[in-house]
């Protein structure tokens, strides 16, 4: 990653650094890996490419999402928009996004056009989530559209793409891991949200309750919206007061929602299991049993 970082700009290099450099979980790149050697690939340096294409993807929409929300803060610091500017920023997500091109041109046609349809579904997904932000007609099925488009199909065409370059036999573990990917992505995301309401700043990297905050469709708040008028209310109006934040949260963590969030990650977690068990039995599959498990765990 540091390699394709680079530019002639010292300015795009420092602003990319800033983002990778400040760390994050790395899953995507973990599932991808671990996909293609549980398909039985040999060539890691291919699965590799893969996981930092799909790694300067996921970094380039987050540098584009502190725009559109008005981050000020991403993994513990200052995000890229208050330290450098909105300009510059945007500028390097687009960077971003063409290192993950040039390093994807490199394979098949078929592999490329996965790719891209992942970030198309990005971009869908955006736009997607902004339509719903502050609109309490938001639904679980709106919301498990959004998560599959903004996070899920980076997981799963990742997770596609490696095992397609493992050749494995029976090819029909290509769409296995596929479809492991994308639970372990919706996971994944149903995680995320409810660490925004029950997790602590220091542990999350950024404030709490940032989806209150923005409007954003969250999981705990969707689920809320449904049980509570007041939550609905509330989710409706732009600016919210700290107070009024507060309140919210109080809420949600008083209800029955934060259990619900709970069972369908498990539930999303076990369909990911059940994927698995196609493919033949290995070290890496383990792995994958294992990272699956461990994010189920953080919220249980």
């Amino acid at each position: 990653m540091s390699e394709v970082l680079a530019s002639r700009e010292p300015r795009i290099t420092e602003i990319a650094n800033h983002l990778v450099g400040a760390g994050g979980k790395r899953v995507r790149p973990m599932v991808t890996l671990l996909a293609y050697r549980a398909c039985g690939g040999e060539k890691i340096a291919d699965a590799v490419d893969v996981a930092v294409a799909l790694e300067l993807i996921h970094s380039a929409s987050l540098l584009h999402d502190d725009i559109i929300d008005g981050n000020d803060t991403r993994r513990g610091r200052a995000s890229a928009r208050r330290k450098y500017g909105i300009a510059h920023t945007l500028v390097t997500g687009d960077f971003l996004f063409s290192r993950a091109f040039q390093i994807c041109g490199r394979f098949d046609a078929e592999h490329i056009d996965w790719a891209a349809r992942a970030c198309v579904a990005l971009t869908e997904g955006e736009i997607m989530q902004s339509r719903f932000r502050n609109n309490a007609t938001v639904t679980l099925e709106d919301y498990l559209e959004i998560v599959y488009r903004k996070t899920a199909s980076l997981f799963e065409q990742g997770a596609r793409i490696s095992a397609a370059l493992a050749r494995p036999n029976p090819t029909t573990l290509v769409d296995a891991v596929a479809n492991c990917a994308r639970h372990v992505g919706l996971t994944f995301q149903i995680v995320d949200d409810l660490l925004d309401v029950t997790a602590d700043e220091a542990e999350l990297g950024k404030p709490v309750g940032l989806d209150v905050r923005e409007g954003n469709p969250s999981l705990p708040i969707v689920l809320a919206i449904a049980k509570d008028q007041e939550i609905a209310r509330l989710f409706e109006k732009q600016t919210l007061s700290e107070g009024e934040v507060g309140a919210v949260l109080a809420r949600i963590r008083r209800s029955s929602v934060l259990q619900q969030c709970r069972e369908l990650a498990i539930q999303h977690g076990q369909l990911a299991h059940e994927a698995l068990a196609l493919l033949p039995v290995s070290a890496y599959r383990q792995s994958l049993y294992a990272l699956i498990d461990q994010l189920v765990t953080r919220v249980a």
